[in-house]
């Protein structure tokens, strides 16, 4: 079949009478086409719940002059979609079962994934006097998965095996995946996020929550501490893909003495406020927390929920007729309800993705409406402002922490841990900076951008020197299958004069040695009182430099954070900057033990000291 190119306009036609984009929509929309002026890899703009997502797809779809489907996994957002659409005063067509259309004759097409997945031949028929379709929009493409069998991507395998060139462009107020982390591999700003094999290439726009708030286009949240008893959460197991299970759920919320206090005080701050809307934990804690609440003017939404029956609930609700509307995971997308001014969360929240979501319930403005308050009950730790890091949480008191690369300088941002304003430990990996062919740091994305090579953890390949990511099978420089820990380990112990220790602590010491000269020792121990201990100078620049090299490389908490000891007190001093390693083997050297190895970051068969019962 040969190749359809992409039709993108020279510049903007003049737009019918329709909405009035504001500045950064209209900057969104200029990011779009000039990415897919030059390059066919799929983009993203990430917009705040609330900001108007919609006016940027319809504007899009105004530009196109190739054919256009618009994809959304609910069909309230489907309908939201079209009707922007259909305000400039032009005509699109609409597949979705769930709408009660199946239309897909026009240029521009509004789908739900569930029915356009279903029905692909028809939705692209190759008849269509409009030709195969250009361009791809997905709201909420934060849904799109890695894998090749989900619905999204067998719409897109399908509609490229139409036509090659097709654009996709996805759209989400929060672009990451739990379990995977961001979903684009760069962002505009001249960093990398998620992996090199993201589906997504390239982030081309995105629009900070504070700034929409502080330039008034969103209302303020305004999050206060309850005074009454919470939830706690805190020894709750996850489930498969990082879920909560509802039956672990439940066992925390099922009769709980808090819930009538938390739903008194809900009601009390809801005096003076229009619209609540409250997440529970599960379908039982819903309906318990429905029997609090004034009968007549409230409701309660979960998945079962007949579709009729949920749309006359939301229609009442946007009406003001209810007042109280609880629900159990199905409205942290595609809800539009302006009038929203009071969100009560009465579940743990897995990411700080979908905490954004269900605040983002009661960020859209409304006549007479200033703010919106939140109350969380269940001590969710996210920050509403602060940017998703792209890795799981470590645990629970890690925080996003910035750390710039001591190659290129960009600011880095990992898990890590603070000491007040020092960043004393971290969990980066690589640097996430741009450079270019030279190596220098970009402040924006450009075409031949690399990522930084610097690495703040890495093992080092025994032929060639290079330094490999931590988890690397294979050396990136020379392709030679690198020594797995578990064969260092394995070789180690079947040597005589081989002593493998298993870490289960390391002693640092302020000493003198026979000259009297100062001397740090470290001492390593492990769970049976096996020691093997090794010594360090600092008293000239090159034994410092030395040590930096051979110890503070891959002891250090907080790798590529300036520190640069110069006496033995100093180090034992900041010790709490300091890791010990998993494993430790010594070599017997006349009368005396000597380190060897040290073996860090250890994945492999053998017990770890911390993995003890």
């Amino acid at each position: 079949m040969p190749q359809t190119e992409p039709r993108l306009p020279p510049s903007s036609p003049p737009a019918p009478a329709g909405p009035e984009l504001r500045p950064y929509q209209h900057e969104a929309v200029k990011r779009v086409v000039g990415h897919f002026r030059q390059s066919d890899e799929p983009a993203v703009v990430v917009l705040p719940t609330g900001s108007g997502k919609s006016l940027v797809i319809a504007e899009l779809a105004r530009l196109a002059r190739g054919r256009v489907l618009v994809l959304a996994h609910v069909r309230e957002l489907v309908e939201q979609n079209h009707a922007k659409y259909l305000a400039y005063g032009l005509e699109a067509d609409i597949f979705s079962a769930g709408l009660g259309r199946k239309e897909s004759a026009r240029q521009v097409v509004f789908g739900s994934v569930q029915s356009v997945v279903r029905h692909l031949d028809a939705v692209s028929d190759e008849q269509n006097a409009n030709g195969p379709f250009t361009l791809l929009v997905i709201d909420e493409c934060h849904r799109v998965s890695l894998d090749a069998d989900s619905s999204y991507r067998r719409v897109i395998d399908h509609l490229r095996s139409r036509n090659p060139s097709l654009k996709v462009l996805g759209l989400t107020a929060t672009p990451y995946r739990l379990g995977q982390g961001f979903i684009y591999h760069r962002h505009h700003h001249g960093m990398v996020r998620g992996d090199a094999d993201s589906f997504f290439g390239d982030c081309v726009f995105e629009q900070p929550l504070r700034l929409m708030v502080r330039q008034g286009y969103l209302a303020s949240p305004l999050k206060v501490d309850a005074a009454v008893a919470r939830y706690d959460f805190s020894q709750l197991a996850r489930g498969t893909g990082g879920l909560y299970r509802e039956e672990e759920l439940n066992r925390v919320v099922a009769g709980h003495r808090a819930t009538p206090g938390i739903i008194a005080e809900v009601i009390e701050r809801a005096r003076q406020r229009e619209g609540v809307m409250l997440f529970a934990a599960s379908v039982a804690h819903a309906e318990e927390i429905l029997g609090y609440l004034p009968a007549q003017i409230s409701a309660l939404i979960t998945g079962d929920t007949d579709s009729d029956e949920r749309t006359r609930l939301i229609e009442d609700f946007k009406a003001k007729r209810l007042k109280y509307l609880v629900n159990v995971s199905v409205l942290t997308t595609g809800f539009d309800a302006p009038h929203v001014d009071l969100i009560a969360i009465l579940r743990p929240t897995e990411s700080v993705g979908l905490y954004q979501q269900i605040v983002g319930r009661g960020l859209r403005l409304s006549p007479g409406k200033r703010d919106c308050l939140i109350l969380d009950y269940a001590g969710n730790p996210w920050d509403l402002y602060a940017p998703e890091v792209g890795s799981p949480r470590p645990d629970s008191d890690s925080e996003p922490v910035q750390v710039p690369c001591p190659l290129c300088g960009h600011a880095n941002l990992f898990w890590g841990k603070r000491d007040g304003e020092l960043v004393i430990e971290h969990f980066g990996r690589r640097c996430q900076g741009l450079v270019d062919a030279e190596g220098r740091a970009l402040a924006a994305a450009e075409p031949g951008a690399r990522q930084c090579d610097f690495r703040f953890r890495f093992k080092t390949c025994g032929d060639c020197g290079a330094e490999n990511d931590i988890a690397a099978r294979r050396c990136h420089g020379c392709q030679t299958l690198l020594v797995d820990a578990d064969d260092k380990l394995r070789e180690a112990l079947k040597l005589k004069d081989a002593r493998v220790l298993r870490v289960s602590g390391m002693l640092l010491e302020s000493t003198v040695n026979g000259r009297g000269l100062p001397r740090l020792k470290v001492t390593y121990h492990d769970e049976d009182g096996a020691t093997l201990a090794e010594w360090f100078a600092l008293e000239t620049p090159a034994q410092r430099r030395a040590f930096e090299a051979v110890f503070l490389r891959d002891h250090a908490r907080a790798p590529g954070v300036p520190w640069s000891p110069t006496s033995p007190d100093q180090v034992c001093r900041e010790q709490q900057r300091l890791r010990a390693p998993d494993f430790v083997v010594g070599r017997k050297v006349g009368r005396h033990w000597q380190v060897r190895e040290k073996l860090f970051d250890y994945r492999g068969r053998y017990r770890t000291a911390d993995s003890a019962d």
